[in-house]
């Protein structure tokens, strides 16, 4: 079992590798594209998906220009079913894409396992409407599998500019073990933390490559170090 658990894990990372070249890409691109130009990033999700927010933001080896809208009714830090209801509000994200201000030439990548909530696609509606560039990593196979909880009648596949897929089973778990009802090892996480991380290096190729220095974070747990993120943290940071 054991082994079986690292198989299922590395077969999704593999799936990945092979078949979202092109998404991931073009992502990366954007990001790059609207860095270089002056615009923002901005990157969200609700429940266990806000973590792609955390995976780009404010860590060693990340980029510095990352505006996460992380607000706690989206997370679980509060209670553990009250993302789960408020991602279902219609009006949310609109309030949201008001108070930070996303305008056009600016990207937002949203993370969204099903795809099917008012949240993911009233944010990527609203973005896309000021004129902004919308990144999508969903589940393919989730969100064709269920019907859409927005307004709209649409799922964030249907409206994003570039969707990854995250490979990902119906449900997110994946691992069925023999006396347990309910299937084990979600791999959501896994693999959205290797999308935001390939993503990050190549926007970071792509800004390099574009003349400008890219703005990287570095660990300050590294002896010496404690001072080299302040410009970034002075010029990037949200205050809100």
């Amino acid at each position: 079992m054991y082994h079986t658990i690292f198989e299922v894990g590395k077969k999704v990372v593999d799936a990945i590798e092979t078949t979202q070249q092109e998404p991931i890409e073009r992502a990366a691109e954007l990001i790059g594209e609207a860095f270089v130009k002056g615009h923002k990033f901005f990157v969200t999700g609700s429940g266990h998906s806000h973590t792609v927010a955390e995976e780009f933001y404010g860590r060693a080896g990340g980029l510095a220009c990352v505006t996460p809208i992380l607000t706690p009714e989206l997370t679980l830090t509060d209670h553990p079913t009250k993302s789960s209801q408020l991602e279902r509000l219609d009006g949310y994200a609109t309030i949201l894409v008001n108070l930070y201000d996303i305008k056009a030439g600016d990207v937002v990548l949203i993370a969204s396992n099903s795809g099917r909530n008012a949240y993911p696609v009233e944010m990527a509606l609203e973005a896309k409407k000021r004129g902004a560039s919308v990144i999508a990593i969903t589940s393919r196979k989730h969100s064709e599998a269920c019907t859409s909880r927005a307004k709209s009648g649409k799922k964030l596949m249907e409206v994003a500019d570039v969707v990854i897929d995250n490979c990902g089973m119906l449900g997110d778990s994946s691992l069925t073990v023999e006396g347990i009802a309910a299937p084990l090892l979600p791999t959501s996480s896994i693999a959205n933390a290797f999308i935001a991380q390939a993503i990050t290096v190549l926007a970071a190729v792509y800004i390099r490559d574009a003349g400008l220095e890219p703005p990287v974070f570095i660990s300050l747990n590294v002896m010496g170090e404690d001072n080299k993120n302040d410009e970034y943290f002075k010029k990037y940071a949200r205050m809100y």
